[in-house]
């Protein structure tokens, strides 16, 4: 399979509900699943370089799947953005694992990139969570309980501040301006990172979620995708707030019990060195491995990036 499929699921939350989008990879019946969870203004397409790796690693006979979060690419915006947390991410994941497993899992694995990393630990690390299958090993990508202040600081001033370009070459133009800590990557790798990040404006909705099944456009002017609203809890966080969440954080990677990969960028500014290496002396005692002239984070669109996970799940 050279692409994915698009499916959604219904999750719950206090205004009523709303629907995550997920693209699924592979053999859908396979018993062995790799759920993909992206970092804070990115989706799901994000993984489709190690999907295609891990497809081709497995053979075929493997699940990928790689859910948009809620206010990001094909889902629903929250009607209130301060739920945009990491406890409302984690329901929708078990409400997704649960649809899932109408093909039963037996095998659950789980690569988390930055935001994707934390939900990841609640996932793995919250023991009374009603998952299908404990997660058997997990990647966490660039992120650590504690989160670095100034890079909080760097994604903040970005986030919900950009948004409407007259080509996909002037938004991938302007994403990586802000996103040159991505490391290498050809002009033709970032075009293609960059096109599910953007939608027509005229397939926007009227509550400013993509229109998905509105006939193809490949006219301008393009929005960013995902809810504006992101910003507001992001701008709000104190570094009481930043210290509390990290105590949480490190309870539950403590508790984990999953073996566990820890991908950084050399040049992060999100995972410091003492926090990753912290991360490989405590709790499930990660093996770290670290991809020079890379920041945050790793994308997994190098070759070589993709073979470390890849390895890592099918050794």
């Amino acid at each position: 399979m050279t692409e994915p499929t698009l499916h959604h699921v219904a999750c719950n939350d206090t205004h009523g509900g709303h629907r995550m989008a997920y693209w699924q990879w592979g053999d859908a019946g396979s018993p062995h699943l790799v759920l993909c969870v992206h970092g804070l203004t990115r989706q799901g397409r994000d993984f489709d370089a190690l999907a295609r790796a891990l497809l081709a690693r497995a053979e075929g006979r493997v699940r990928v799947v790689c859910p948009d979060v809620a206010g990001r690419g094909a889902s629903d915006w929250l009607r209130d953005p301060a739920a945009y947390q990491v406890p409302q991410y984690a329901g929708d994941m078990v409400a997704l694992l649960a649809q899932l497993q109408q093909h039963p899992i037996q095998t659950l694995d789980y690569v988390g990139t930055s935001m994707g990393g934390l939900i990841g630990f609640v996932l793995a690390g919250h023991k009374e969570l009603p998952l299908p299958a404990p997660v058997r090993r997990f990647v966490v990508n660039d992120v650590g309980p504690t989160i670095e202040a100034a890079a909080i600081q760097r994604i903040a001033a970005y986030v919900g501040q950009g948004g409407r370009y007259d080509s996909l070459q002037q938004a991938a133009d302007a994403l990586w301006a802000i996103s040159t800590s991505f490391g290498p990557h050809t002009p033709e790798q970032w075009l293609e990172l960059t096109r599910p990040m953007v939608v027509p404006a005229s397939q926007r909705s009227a509550d400013g979620t993509a229109k998905v099944d509105a006939p193809a456009s490949t006219d301008g002017p393009w929005m960013l995708h995902y809810d504006p609203a992101l910003a507001v809890g992001l701008r709000a966080i104190t570094p009481e707030a930043a210290a509390q969440g990290g105590a949480i954080m490190w309870g539950l990677y403590d508790a984990i019990t999953a073996r566990v990969l820890v991908t950084r960028g050399a040049q992060s500014d999100l995972l410091s060195r003492e926090t990753a290496t912290a991360m490989t002396q405590r709790g499930p005692r990660a093996t770290l491995v670290e991809f020079e002239g890379v920041g945050h984070a790793p994308t997994f669109v190098d070759p070589a990036q993709a073979a470390v996970v890849a390895d890592f799940l099918f050794d």
